[in-house]
This record gives structure tokens, C-alpha cells and sequence, in this order.
């Protein structure tokens, strides 16, 4: 079983960074691919970004293309996204979540088993 904890989130102003953090327990942590979602008032849950094992692949979606960053230490278990030139679009309550690495649906935002509580980020305009 994986535990996560997001932390990182906050308010900025449009333009502005922000590096959220995803820390994971237990000892398993490098056999799953890591994702991040997210979640606006009134939509759905939307797959934000993913990255493999081993961090060799690693997907985004279009809207954050080019803006976001996923990576991973595997040593620390932690999974982090670097988001830079925040919009107010991207305001939403992000969440980590994880996929065992058998599971190569992982890149399209499915077959996550394990997810976090989430973490406000609110850009203002």
C-alpha cells in the first residue's frame, strides 16, 4: 500500500511558480508511475501529468505542456511538479496519485490505485 501527501500549494499571481511536492510511503515507491490531477470548482478531475519507474517517460496534457514539469526521486519518494507561468486556469486542488507499474494505462490518466488529499493552488489574475 502507498500513502501520499501532497504539499506545496498556494496562492500566486498569474505568471508566478509554483513547486508542489508529493511525498510517498513505504518502501515500494519506485514500482509505481506517478501522476498529477487536478480539480476545478464545478469540472471534472483532469489528468495533469505523468511520469514512469524509472523516469524516462513522462507525459503531459496539453494545457500545461511547455508550463509544467513531473519528476521523481526515487531515493526520497517523492514526486514533485515545477508549474511556471501560472495561469488562472490552473486553479484547482491538485493531487498526486499512483499506478503499480504493470500498468501501462498510466500515461492516459487511468489505473491509479493509490491517491493524495490534495493541495490548493489558486493563481489570481
Amino acid at each position: 500500500q502507498v500513502q501520499l501527501v501532497e504539499s506545496g500549494g498556494g496562492l500566486v499571481q498569474a505568471g508566478g511558480s509554483l513547486r508542489l511536492s508529493c511525498a510517498a510511503s513505504g518502501r515500494t515507491f519506485s514500482r509505481y508511475h506517478m501522476g498529477w490531477f487536478r480539480q476545478a470548482p464545478g469540472k471534472e478531475r483532469e489528468f495533469v501529468a505523468a511520469i514512469s519507474v524509472s523516469s524516462i517517460s513522462k507525459y503531459y496534457a496539453d494545457s500545461v505542456k511547455g508550463r509544467f514539469t513531473i519528476s521523481r526521486d526515487n531515493a526520497k519518494t517523492t514526486v514533485y511538479l515545477q508549474m511556471n507561468s501560472l495561469k488562472p486556469e490552473d486553479t484547482a486542488v491538485y493531487y498526486c496519485a499512483a499506478a503499480p507499474f504493470a500498468n501501462s494505462n498510466y500515461v492516459t490518466g487511468h489505473g491509479y490505485d493509490y491517491w493524495g488529499q490534495g493541495t490548493q493552488v489558486t493563481v489570481s489574475s
